[in-house]
């Protein structure tokens, strides 16, 4: 059955996985997750900081984990790190809204152009399975943050074809809001706490929410379920912004700010645009390519969504009250 996909992830054991921007938030668990939960024959975090590889080593250590200094902006560069790699996971990405804004030219730099290379180094090193890291910003964007990713999405999806019969297969997850990764909302209310006044730009925003290990969990089992070209969307909960201020500040002042441009009051995870060519699974939703070039559809048994269906967090049946957040904010 389909629905019951999700309860599989890839088996990782004598695998050579790569994850660019490994020394991220992502990597760090991802790393810690695959090293805890399976033997894999090597595994390469390809970042361009030597200071947090270093942090990472000594955090990690062992003779199964290999360090690369590299930009995914480098095709040489991937094209050297990727020899012999089994699985890709690519989470490199600029994703601060306000410094892509500002600095147009290195996003589209680094999630466009590094995206492609990764595609274009992957094929030529023949790896079997490589998953992209996506957001819920490249449903509808109205930012360059989400409209690079967008397009992230688009060469993933389509990279398939370029791959032909080369047996590389491409897919992305894409999810929301990440609990306490680096530049996420409850740092900088944590922070903000010791002054008494806590700064939020609309009282009416809602965010899905989702932990770091479960966005972790949720890529393995895309690497499990993957074909190539899907964009998988995990069914996860949404979280009121107002509710996240009383579970981490409930003492303190609250000051409005005003949305800041590029920021939408809720976000969308599949658009109605999407819906006609989306199914669902138990935990999941999984968006298919437009143009497939495999002539089977492999989801031809899943349950098509409504048209017309809309995954945002507004709308969300499954929410996130005080005391649940307080149990999802790390300590």
């Amino acid at each position: 059955m389909v629905s019951s996909y999700l309860n599989t992830c890839m088996n990782l054991d004598k695998k050579v996985i790569l994850v660019t921007g490994g020394t991220g938030s992502f990597g760090h668990q991802f790393a810690h997750t695959v090293l805890q939960g399976y033997s894999p024959r090597k595994l390469i975090v390809f970042s361009r900081d030597e200071l947090k590889q270093s942090e990472m080593s000594r955090r990690f250590g062992g003779a199964d984990v290999r360090y690369f200094i590299g930009d995914v902006r480098d095709l040489d560069r991937l094209r050297r790190a990727m020899r012999d790699v089994d699985v890709v996971v690519h989470a490199a990405a600029m994703k601060q809204v306000p410094a892509c804004e500002y600095n147009p030219f290195e996003a589209v730099k680094t999630n466009v152009i590094g995206a492609a290379n990764v595609i274009e180094a992957a094929i030529d090193a023949g790896v079997k399975k490589v998953l992209a890291i996506s957001t819920d910003k490249a449903a509808n964007p109205i930012n360059l943050y989400g409209a690079t990713k967008l397009c992230a999405e688009k060469l993933f999806v389509q990279g398939n074809a370029y791959a032909g019969e080369s047996g590389t297969r491409f897919s992305c997850a894409r999810y929301g809001n990440v609990v306490g990764s680096r530049g996420s909302v409850v740092p900088l209310f944590l922070e903000q706490r010791a002054s008494g006044t806590v700064t939020v730009t609309d009282e009416r925003m809602t965010r899905f929410w989702m932990t770091l290990q479960q966005g972790v969990d949720f890529v393995l089992e895309c690497l499990g379920l993957m074909h190539g070209g899907e964009v998988f969307v995990p069914k996860i909960p949404s979280m009121r912004v107002m509710d996240l201020v009383t579970a981490v500040a409930p003492e303190c002042r609250v000051a409005f700010t005003g949305i800041r441009p590029g920021e939408k009051v809720h976000e969308v995870l599949v658009s109605e645009d999407e819906a006609h060519h989306t199914v669902s699974l138990d935990n999941a939703y999984v968006i298919k390519p437009l143009h497939p070039w495999y002539g089977l559809d492999h989801w031809a048994g899943a349950k098509a969504v409504e048209d017309g269906f809309r995954f945002s967090s507004e709308r969300n049946d499954r929410w996130l009250d005080v005391e649940a957040l307080r149990k999802l904010i790390p300590t």
